[in-house]
């Protein structure tokens, strides 16, 4: 049996922009040539695609470092770099993708096909033709392409299973859900037999199917992580209704239904009013008298119950009969994440900008537009740096530095780049 992996960390990095060139024509009987040096190629970047052919994260275990390809630098006749290849991750469906710099979920992968950008790749650098003017003929200078996208990510699954089956080791559910659907699951007469969660597929008599999700068996303290119970509780949460499986040879079947459902209640009180449908399960191993004294005790508790053999097939009809009403009724449950809007961590947005006085004679500049003019400007580059200066007093940048007490001589912290201000634009 495949190992069931559902929580995984993995590493993503989009592809770096290739650098723009500095080159100049040169051809017979082409007066004074001029600029010619091409752009870079962006980088590619990384998508992650959930699919219902995977059913576990165990991949992610082998491979955690994912890179997409480079772009190109730029060439003489203004050639343009090669774009790098994108990369793209598949994931099961019910994957959330949390940051783990931020904390922040950035993708819910719940639904088959689904596509989302997870690190963007960098731009690719303009060549130096792209600079020539009326004014500067000549650039002297291009743009390095921007940086990769470096990210850490945790990956969680949260199976999407329509009805989940609740029950205390070894009541039957693997049994049951052998007999319902074409799942064959591991099966034998101790506790904690299933350590992967099992997904069966039930066809509906109208045609439509649904999924029933037999997953490890709770035991008292599951809530609190003890035992294989706890990963139950986490992935039932998607689940439109419960079917509570109850051994009717164990010691005390009222007990062992109470202590599950408490176990609900401390993980989740949304849980534990979620609609149940109780399934006295093992009816060939009991007389009928205890089969029906236990069916009228259970009926005080819940409206809902069946007398069934898993194994014998006794009650799968009437059960399944009842199953299929309820799944038509029921809507399935909000499971609304709170998903942060994300574009792959380079925000290329040109029109937010942040000015902050740091202490007397400190000032910073950040965010969209800042932050990627500095990303593509060669420091060592005197033009390169004269034309950011421009720029940023084109923008207002420097009248609002100077209504905040900038003066020359203070330092400018631009996205991380340190500068002093000379007093030049006023």
């Amino acid at each position: 049996m495949a190992q069931f992996i559902d929580k995984v960390k993995i590493k993503v990095q989009s592809g770096k922009g290739g650098n723009g060139a500095v080159a100049w024509h040169r051809e017979k009987y082409v007066d004074k040539g001029g600029p010619d040096g091409g752009d870079g190629g962006d980088g590619g970047s990384v998508y992650f695609v959930s699919t219902s052919n995977m059913t576990t994260l165990l991949d992610f275990t082998y491979k955690s470092i994912f890179r997409a390809q480079d772009g190109e630098a730029g060439g003489i006749k203004n050639q343009y770099g090669k774009a790098g290849k994108d990369i793209t991750i598949k994931v099961p469906i019910g994957t959330i993708v949390r940051d783990l710099k931020t904390g922040d979920i950035i993708a819910d992968m719940n639904e088959d096909g689904k596509t989302v950008l997870i690190a963007k790749g960098g731009r690719g650098g303009r060549g130096n033709a792209k600079f020539a003017t009326s004014r500067a003929r000549a650039p002297q200078f291009s743009e390095p392409g921007e940086a990769a996208v470096e990210r850490e990510l945790e990956l969680e699954l949260k199976l999407i299973a329509d009805i989940g089956l609740l029950g205390m080791p070894n009541v039957g559910k693997s049994s049951f859900i052998s007999r319902i659907s074409s799942a064959k699951p591991k099966i034998a007469d101790y506790p904690f037999t299933t350590l992967v969660p099992n997904l069966g597929v039930v066809k509906n008599p109208n045609g439509d199917s649904f999924v029933v999700a037999d997953i490890p068996g709770l035991i008292e303290g599951a809530h609190s992580g003890v035992g294989l119970g706890y990963e139950f509780l986490r992935h039932v949460e998607r689940c439109k209704f419960f079917i509570h499986v109850v051994d009717m040879t164990s010691e005390n079947p009222i007990s062992d239904y109470k202590k599950i459902n408490e176990e609900l209640l401390k993980y989740s009180k949304e849980l534990s009013e979620r609609f149940q449908i109780v399934m006295l399960n093992k009816q060939d191993a009991v007389n009928e008298e205890t089969a029906d004294n236990l069916r009228k005790e259970f009926l005080k508790l819940n409206q809902n119950v069946f007398v069934v053999s898993a194994v014998s097939g006794h009650g799968i009809y009437e059960l399944l009969n009842y199953v299929y009403i309820k799944y038509e009724e029921i809507p399935s449950p909000e499971f609304n994440l709170n998903v942060k809007e994300d574009k792959g961590f380079n925000d290329n947005d040109d029109s937010a900008y942040e000015v902050l006085k740091l202490n007397k004679n400190t000032y910073s500049i950040d965010g969209g537009k800042i932050k990627r003019l500095v990303s593509v400007v060669d420091v060592k580059n005197i033009h390169q740096i004269r034309r950011l200066t421009n720029i940023l007093d084109s923008m207002g940048v420097f009248a609002e530095l100077r209504q905040k007490g900038l003066n020359e001589g203070d330092t400018i912290y631009v996205s991380g780049l340190e500068m002093i201000y000379t007093g030049e634009y006023n």
